[in-house]
């Protein structure tokens, strides 16, 4: 099994923590990429609105989840390990590896299956886990 990521935060304070913890770098990137993407006021101003610093935040929380990758066997031991959490595969039970994130605030295992692309793998489950549970953490509906 391989880990990939930096943070799976056990709380939700410590995920609004985490969360807040990214504004500044959120809004630093922003600035920084619409300074070099635009050349006009208006095009700047476009491009630093609130709403695309905050995908920005949220996309970089979500790029920062703990993801662990490995064999259905690996999943599965993980899994009684940790039987206290309930799972969620999305994919196909036969194919043989596995990506998985554990949201731990909502006692929850976010998964997929996949054959090939452990990196892509590793992105859904970031969409996922984000999309289905952080968000509401968040309250960012």
């Amino acid at each position: 099994m391989e880990t990939q990521g930096h943070f799976a935060p056990r709380t939700e304070t410590a995920a609004s923590a985490q969360f807040d913890d990214l504004a500044l770098v959120a809004k630093t990137v922003t600035k920084e990429i619409a300074e070099a993407g635009t050349d006009t006021s208006g095009g700047y101003q476009a491009l630093v609105e609130e709403s695309v610093i905050e995908t920005a935040q949220q996309t970089l929380f979500a790029s920062l989840l703990e993801v662990h990758v490995g064999s259905v066997d690996e999943y599965e031991a993980w899994l009684t390990d940790h039987d206290s959490l309930e799972a969620s595969l999305a994919g196909t039970e036969t194919v043989p590896w596995r990506a998985w994130h554990p949201v731990w605030p909502r006692d929850q295992v976010t998964a997929v299956s996949y054959q090939n692309s452990p990196e892509a793998a590793i992105a859904t489950v970031r969409r996922q886990a984000f999309g289905q549970h952080y968000r509401a953490i968040l309250e960012l509906a």
